[in-house]
C-alpha cells in the first residue's frame, strides 16, 4: 500500500489537540475596502452602515434596488399585457368556434327531422339556441368577468365542473389524437 492511498482512522488519529491551544486571528485586511472593526461584529449603531450604504457608497445599493423594482415592475406589466392579449384573443375564437357549432346544430336539426322526426329536430335547435347564447355571453363579457363566473360555478356545483373538465379533457384528447394519426400514418412524411 503507498503513502497516499487511503488506510482505515487510528486512535492516533482521534486525539483531540491539548487544551491550552492559543488561537489568534489574523490581521484584518487593511486595502480592502471594507471598514471593519472589531465593534462592528455586533450590530452596528454607526448611521452609515445602517441603511444598507457605507459613509464613501452614497445610495448606490439604494439605486440598485429602486433599478431592479423598476425593472421588475416594467417586465410585469408586459407579461399582464401580454397575457390579456392571449385571453382576449382565445375569447374571441372562443365565440367564433361556438357560432359555428351552433349553426352546425341548427342545420343538423333539418336532417334530424327528416329523419327522426320533429320533436328530436326540436331538441337539436334548443341545443344550438342554448350554444348561441353562451356564444353571445362569451363575446360580450371581459375575461375577468368570464373567470369570476366560472369560479362561482365551480363553487356552486363542484360535482358538475368535474364532469365537464372531464368532458373537455376526452373532447380535447380526440382532437389532438385525430391531428396526430394523419401526420403517423401518411407514408412520406408530410400532413
Amino acid at each position: 500500500m503507498a503513502d497516499n492511498d487511503l488506510k482505515p482512522a487510528t486512535g492516533a488519529d482521534l486525539d483531540t489537540p491539548p487544551a491550552n491551544t492559543d488561537f489568534t486571528p489574523a490581521e484584518p485586511l487593511k486595502t480592502s475596502g471594507v471598514g471593519f472593526t472589531p465593534e462592528d461584529a455586533t450590530i452596528s449603531t454607526r448611521p452609515e452602515l445602517t441603511d444598507g450604504t457605507s459613509s464613501s457608497g452614497g445610495g448606490k445599493a439604494t439605486d440598485v434596488k429602486q433599478t431592479l423594482r423598476d425593472g421588475a415592475g416594467k417586465l410585469q406589466a408586459q407579461a399582464g399585457d401580454k397575457l390579456r392579449a392571449y385571453a382576449d384573443d382565445g375569447k374571441a375564437k372562443a365565440g367564433n368556434a361556438l357560432d359555428q357549432l351552433s349553426q352546425l346544430l341548427t342545420d343538423a336539426a333539418g336532417q334530424v327531422d327528416e329523419k327522426l322526426g320533429q320533436q328530436y329536430g326540436q331538441y337539436a335547435r334548443n341545443a344550438a339556441d342554448q350554444v348561441q347564447g353562451f356564444a353571445e355571453t362569451v363575446k360580450s363579457k371581459d375575461v375577468e368577468d368570464l373567470l369570476e363566473d366560472a369560479r362561482h360555478f365551480v363553487r356552486a356545483s363542484p360535482a358538475a365542473a368535474i364532469g365537464v373538465a372531464a368532458a373537455l379533457g376526452f373532447a380535447v384528447a380526440r382532437l389532438v389524437q385525430a391531428g396526430v394519426e394523419p401526420v403517423a400514418n401518411d407514408p412520406t412524411g408530410r400532413a
